[in-house]
């Protein structure tokens, strides 16, 4: 995805949690499965210096923290529930639901049919990769 290094925090909440973040943050009712929490954007990564120029701040040959992407959080009882619900393995969905908000934080987004589709491509060749399913040679 363009980074060797980059942070992302997990969190996992329950369906009861994930309603009260959706409800707070998005006006919306009822738990959501993933939702992402950008916090550089790429291009804007360390304050707008970009991920190959260390801070100032910095001591000469010391390597800078990895930039921070943002924060993921998904519904462990949403993701099991919808695998129920559509015979998917429920870890295969996770790590799904965990590439697609992972993709919103490096500024992918699903708001506009194109969107949406090029989003739900990226995040199947992700899957794909991660699950050694399409990584050849």
């Amino acid at each position: 995805m363009g980074w060797a290094d980059a942070e992302v925090s997990l969190t996992l909440v329950s369906d009861r949690a994930m309603a009260r973040l959706n409800r707070e943050t998005f006006g919306r009712r009822g738990p959501t499965n993933v939702s992402a929490f950008p916090v550089d954007r790429p291009g804007d990564l360390g304050g707008g210096r970009g991920p190959e120029r260390a801070p100032d701040s910095f001591v000469q040959g010391i390597s800078p923290p990895p930039p921070v992407l943002g924060e993921v959080v998904i519904s462990v009882e949403t993701t099991r529930r919808q695998a129920d619900e559509t015979g998917w393995p429920w870890e295969e969905l996770f790590d799904f639901y965990l590439i697609h908000g992972i993709l919103h934080l490096v500024g992918q987004d699903h708001d506009t049919p194109e969107n949406d589709a090029a989003m739900t491509a990226r995040t199947w060749e992700l899957l794909e990769i991660i699950r050694g399913e399409g990584a050849e040679g």
